[in-house]
């Protein structure tokens, strides 16, 4: 009998995210394990657009940047002389953690070197997008006893 996602089943899936004109924007082909209908990293529009599916479907879920990422926050990019950034800060990609007034981390990303200036973004890369997450279901079982109590999924052993 082919198990569907509900509460309490521990569920593995992987994914890509797609923005509007299709392009591949993030792919995990490692799988992303959890238990359905606990607290987790799952966002709750995707959590509940899995409710019902079994292994082996794939389910596309569009999220508006309310629902994902978030609109981007122009008082997140900060633009500084390339002599007050550290060496180790002066590629693009590269990232840095500040912490503000109130002890909140918050990892900004180096988005352009021009003219002795570096720019540095706070807003997470897909903040704006309206993306999809078209996700593979691996593997849909019960969650066993171990994992309902600690409420997290773990991998099943490799016999």
């Amino acid at each position: 009998m082919t198990e569907t996602i509900r509460k309490n089943k521990h569920v593995s899936l992987t994914y890509t995210i797609t923005d509007d004109d299709g392009t591949i924007l993030e792919s995990s082909d490692i799988p992303i394990q959890y238990i359905h209908g606990r607290k987790n990293q799952i966002i709750e529009k995707i959590e509940n657009a899995l409710e019902g599916h079994s292994t082996g479907e794939i389910v596309h879920v569009k999220l508006t940047p309310k629902e994902g990422f978030g609109s981007r926050q122009p008082e997140l990019i900060f633009t500084d002389d390339i002599e007050n950034v550290p060496p180790q800060f002066r590629t693009v990609g590269a990232e840095v953690e500040f912490q503000n007034d109130h002890g909140e981390n918050k990892v900004f990303r180096v988005i352009e070197i021009d003219d002795r200036k570096v720019t540095v973004d706070g807003n997470h890369p897909f903040a704006g997008l309206h993306i999809t997450y078209n996700i593979t279901i691996n593997e849909v079982r019960d969650a066993t006893p171990n994992e309902l109590k600690k409420g997290v999924a773990t991998m099943k052993a490799l016999h």
